[in-house]
């Protein structure tokens, strides 16, 4: 007995008991998205954790439908760089094309992609002007 209240002691986190609202549990485990869900979520985050793609997606934010010329001089990455980057977040659904002869025009998939990018990046103003509650 005294060996586990070194253990609370040490986690104060560590909960007493294995589950404390069995039915709550449930409910939320039901809720959850599947495995190959939470996988593409995964790696489309994973693609979005770099600062090239991330600067892709900013500028097609701001920009709406642009070429890849001209997104590679927004973002201030090569013609190569840009090209790889929006075939990757294309592959995920990040962002679509549309062809126009030998020209590419890029946007962002849809506004899911669109509301969830815009919150994050006014979720990172909000915290560099202090406005976090932690």
């Amino acid at each position: 007995m005294k060996e586990r209240s070194n253990v609370v002691a040490l986690n104060p986190d560590a909960c007493a008991t294995p589950v404390v609202d069995a039915a709550r549990v449930s409910s939320v485990r039901q809720a959850m998205p599947g495995e190959e869900t939470v996988q593409n979520l995964a790696q489309v985050f994973a693609l979005l954790a770099d600062p090239g793609r991330l600067r892709m997606m900013a500028a097609l934010l701001e920009g709406g439908e642009m070429c890849v010329c001209d997104l590679a001089a927004a973002t201030g990455q090569s013609m190569s760089a840009a090209s790889h980057a929006l075939r990757l977040l294309r592959m995920h659904h990040v962002v679509k094309v549309r062809r126009s002869g030998r020209m590419a025009y890029y946007r962002l998939a849809d506004s899911h992609v669109r509301m969830l990018f815009d919150l994050a990046i006014t979720h990172m103003r909000h915290e560099e002007d202090g406005g976090g509650d932690g």
